[in-house]
């Protein structure tokens, strides 16, 4: 990725079908910020989920109930998708309200240049999709979300994909056969791009999940964690593996355990912290690298006056031990 010509919205679109025509499994990690987008493309994966839910806890600090808004989701979604080059699927819960919202949520986050969007069909006010307590509106009501969606895109950019989610699966009054109906009319009535098959429990479910539904499936594993391996969710002709809060979670957890150990230990906990990112096999991230940071100086070189810019030679930073090392900062 430069510095100074991303990769537009409709390329990346572009990529992300391809991912969806092309044979075998796509693995799609998630998270909520640009950052660990960036960081998602530097390691080698293809496309990353912005997360409904880690929008919710990280940008608001609420559960993940239907109270982030449009203006909030899509707003974030053009933070996201504006600093990366890989295909960003957006979480958009329920679209915000019933089919003519869904037209409207279409349009907005069209605009916001990612690359997809996925509706759910739960009822609002929706639930995680991990947790209890889930009810879904009627199958004829989300085909219709579906085609208003779909509508929209086709009106803006064909290019955009539309990811219907099944969350039928440990809803109230749910059943398998019920949930595969209705992955198929997500496909054939609804028009979707891609049906999300969520908390599925066995590769027979899925493979015959995949095997009925006129359309790629994206799945979320909903049995004992950490899931089969790839290989095994290739053999059921799935098409995306999301594993959609792991870049948020992991980071949280990483700094509650060195929150807790700088507060035990003072500054050794900061020095043995450096030392075992430093060690391990990926080594550190360069913070400076994955904000772009260097292009600052270049850019001051290309269009300000001689006098103006600024004088990196004689002023001097200090080590963050982040990766924020930039010029003559001292060790």
């Amino acid at each position: 990725m430069s510095e100074t010509g991303l990769l537009p919205a409709q390329r990346k679109r572009g990529l992300f079908r391809a991912l969806l025509k092309r044979p075998g499994l796509t693995v799609m990690p998630g998270g909520f910020s640009p950052m660990y987008a960036r960081a998602a493309q530097k390691a080698g994966f293809e496309c990353f989920f912005t997360a409904g839910s880690q929008m919710s806890a990280f940008l608001l600090g609420v559960p993940d109930t239907g109270v982030i808004g449009l203006r909030d989701m899509a707003d974030h979604a053009r933070h996201v998708a504006s600093r990366c080059d890989i295909p960003v699927l957006l979480d958009c819960d329920t679209g915000f309200g019933n089919a003519v919202n869904v037209h409207f949520t279409v349009q907005e986050i069209i605009n916001a240049g990612v690359a997809a969007l996925s509706l759910e069909d739960q009822e609002a006010p929706k639930k995680s999709g991990t947790s209890a307590g889930r009810r879904c509106i009627s199958a004829e009501e989300m085909t219709g979300k579906l085609r208003a969606a779909a509508d929209a895109r086709d009106a803006i950019d064909p290019s955009f994909s539309i990811v219907a989610r099944c969350d039928l699966l440990g809803a109230e009054g749910s059943s398998f056969e019920a949930a595969l109906e209705r992955c198929i009319a997500y496909a054939k009535e609804g028009r979707a791009d891609v049906v999300w098959i969520n908390s599925v429990e066995t590769l027979d479910q899925l493979e015959r999940i995949c095997a009925d539904t006129p359309a790629p499936v994206l799945m979320i594993w909903g049995g004992a964690p950490p899931g089969p391996a790839f290989a095994d969710l290739e053999k059921t002709g799935c098409k995306i593996a999301l594993y959609p809060v792991m870049a948020a979670t992991a980071g949280l957890q990483a700094a509650w355990f060195l929150l807790n150990d700088f507060r035990a230990r003072g500054v050794d906990a900061l020095s043995d912290w450096r030392r075992q990112v430093e060690a391990s096999p990926y080594g550190s991230l360069n913070f400076a690298e994955l904000t772009g940071a260097a292009g600052v100086r270049e850019l001051e070189v290309r269009y300000m006056p001689a006098g103006a810019q600024r004088d990196y030679d004689s002023t001097w930073g200090h080590a963050t031990g982040l990766g924020h090392r930039d010029g003559k900062d001292k060790a």
